[in-house]
């Protein structure tokens, strides 16, 4: 997911919030289980998963030595949510103009990074598990190089897919 600068201009219709609701925020304490790596940066990253599927690259989830124990149990071809920190985007946006979107949208109804906790979710396929090393190579990443990994959860089809949409 492409991150907004906190200086970009508002587009007309957006709704900001008037605070940092980080500078707000003493309840959660989060801690980064690993960072992903991708080919983007700042100005060539795709907006969603499709499309970083459709531009292709090399993508790695690599997690940090002492949470590895903790990828046991997956498996190479499974798909798997990944929880990760857009952390250098806008937090006091409410309203959004994309520019995809004919009218200004709540950020919740939108993917977009710019939200009072910029926690982007995706969910990919694992392509090849190293568990020792700590490295998934997974179908696609939508996040910079680097970007911080808040957590993996297994995607389940019986429990994931709301009633009526399988």
């Amino acid at each position: 997911m492409t991150d907004t600068p906190a200086d970009r201009p508002a587009r007309p219709g957006e709704v900001a919030l008037g605070f940092d609701p980080a500078l707000a925020a003493d309840d959660a304490r989060l801690g980064f289980i690993g960072r992903l790596r991708s080919p983007w940066s700042r100005g060539n990253c795709p907006k969603n998963l499709r499309a970083a599927r459709e531009a292709g690259g090399e993508f790695r989830v690599e997690i940090d030595p002492p949470f590895r124990p903790g990828l046991a149990g997956l498996t190479a071809g499974q798909p798997v949510i990944l929880l990760y920190w857009t952390g250098a985007a806008r937090r006091d946006s409410l309203v959004l103009h994309p520019e995809h979107r004919a009218e200004p949208t709540g950020v919740f109804a939108l993917r977009a990074p710019s939200r009072p906790n910029p926690v982007a979710v995706g969910v990919v396929r694992i392509l090849d598990i190293d568990a020792g090393a700590g490295v998934l190579t997974v179908d696609a990443l939508d996040a910079f190089d680097g970007t911080p990994l808040l957590d993996i959860k297994p995607w389940l089809p019986s429990v994931d897919v709301p009633p009526g949409h399988g």
